[in-house]
């Protein structure tokens, strides 16, 4: 650029020289000569034609370069995407791969799960239906007993009835006997059965079932009621009141009978036996009265 100016400042000062000046070729400066111009001008242009290609050669250049930067970006920019999408897919993959072994775990889980709840369930109602299976025999064997027990029932019931119906001690003795195979031990039959024996005259027996009965149960009236006859046929008189008194007082209703009883005619004379039927004679007179 310096180059330029100093060829134009030349060139100016050239044309600026007065046109009556007349030197010779050979006198005149040496810029002042037209070869001279004619290289300034072809200097002047091929500078200019240089600068020319200089900006051209710019313009390349930076053009290229930018190409070569744009270029550069595609591809960062496609690799980036490229490797992005390879990040995304693994990362798909593995979430896929992760999922479906989450997922078989999940069904395993599920399936163990209702195994064992299931299990469970079966082993509760193994148990309710265990239970309910004790309870249904133990109510079958009480059912049972129950119509064993009813069956027992009728037929003491019917022996009982074939017991008023005989005439004879020993035809009752017999029923008595067979009340007491199917119910041993049973007190009121024993008590029957002694007085069945009293009518048959077997003091002795009846005064030992007598014995039996209450050995079982001190406070049984009727067996007292009883054994107090049995003693007064045996002549023992203290013994049969006695048995008397303690009758009457666990069953008041049975001082009604003393007086009309055969079993104690041999009482009669007996201080203390009089003095009870005297008592129980005023105290029904009494009563009478009072009605």
């Amino acid at each position: 650029m310096r180059q330029i100016t100093s060829l134009l400042l030349l060139i100016l000062s050239t044309v600026a020289l007065p046109a009556h000046s007349e030197e010779k070729y050979s006198e005149s400066d040496l810029l002042d000569r037209p070869l001279m111009e004619r290289y300034i001008l072809d200097e002047i242009k091929s500078l200019r034609q240089s600068q020319q290609d200089l900006e051209r050669r710019m313009v390349i250049e930076i053009t290229d370069r930018e190409l070569a930067v744009a270029d550069k970006s595609l591809n960062y920019a496609n690799v980036t995407v490229t490797y992005f999408f390879y990040i995304i897919a693994g990362v798909a993959s593995m979430i896929a791969f992760i999922g479906w072994q989450s997922l078989r775990e999940f069904k395993h889980n599920t399936k163990e799960m209702a195994e064992s709840r299931l299990e469970s369930i079966a082993q509760d109602y193994e148990k309710k239906f265990s239970a309910l299976e004790r309870d249904l025999k133990r109510k079958t064997r009480i059912i049972s007993e129950n119509n064993k027990e009813i069956e027992i029932i009728n037929e003491v019931h019917n022996l009982w009835l074939r017991a008023q119906s005989v005439q004879t001690p020993e035809q009752k003795i017999a029923v008595y006997d067979e009340i007491l195979h199917i119910r041993p031990g049973d007190l009121e039959a024993l008590t029957y059965k002694a007085d069945a024996a009293m009518d048959a005259n077997e003091y002795n027996w009846a005064l030992s079932i007598c014995n039996r009965v209450l050995d079982l149960d001190e406070v049984n009236a009727p067996a007292l009621y009883q054994r107090a006859c049995a003693f007064a046929r045996l002549g023992i008189e203290e013994q049969a009141i006695d048995d008397l008194t303690r009758a009457i007082e666990l069953s008041p209703s049975t001082k009604d009978l003393i007086a009309t009883e055969r079993d104690f005619e041999s009482l009669h004379g007996n201080q203390r036996f009089e003095a009870m039927l005297e008592q129980y004679t005023d105290e029904a007179s009494g009563a009478e009265i009072t009605r």
